[in-house]
């Protein structure tokens, strides 16, 4: 008998979505390792970007090491979102996130700081396991908080 997914039902997939968003945003305030990140996507990953298209776990890992090395005691608070459950087992996201941090660029004598509002939608689907993967990731607008310089 061939396999069948059984979407799950409408409020624990999208509590189970929301842990990812969180997780995700957790894992990068942290800096956690690579191999903690890649997981929560899928193989084939596209991350749209204000620097330009991420594509794959080798672009991810290329783009992590940029922003983990370029931005430090980040901090990124969820003021939105809203799970679009799809026929089968995906979901479009929309979501807010505020995203503060601070940038050093040698040889200033003291750091900048920078804070956006960055609005996104995610593609997520599920995968066999029954975890909840990042397959698109699209910053839609990014506006600068008060007395935030441009990124």
């Amino acid at each position: 008998m061939p396999h069948v997914q059984i979407p799950p039902a409408p409020h624990l997939a999208t509590a189970a979505i929301r842990r990812l968003v969180t997780g995700w945003y957790r894992a990068l305030d942290r800096h956690d390792p690579l191999d903690e990140i890649t997981p929560m996507v899928t193989d084939d990953v596209v991350l749209h970007l204000p620097e330009g298209a991420v594509h794959g776990h080798d672009g991810l890992a290329q783009w992590y090491r940029a922003v983990t090395h370029r931005f430090f005691d980040e901090q990124h608070t969820l003021t939105s979102l809203e799970v679009r459950l799809a026929q089968g087992p995906c979901a479009e996201v929309d979501l807010v996130v505020n995203w503060q941090t601070k940038v050093w660029d040698p040889p200033a004598a003291r750091s900048t700081w920078l804070g956006f509002d960055a609005h996104q939608r995610w593609t997520v689907a599920l995968a066999d396991d029954g975890r909840w993967r990042i397959r698109t990731y699209t910053v839609t607008a990014l506006a600068p908080m008060p007395g935030s310089p441009p990124l």
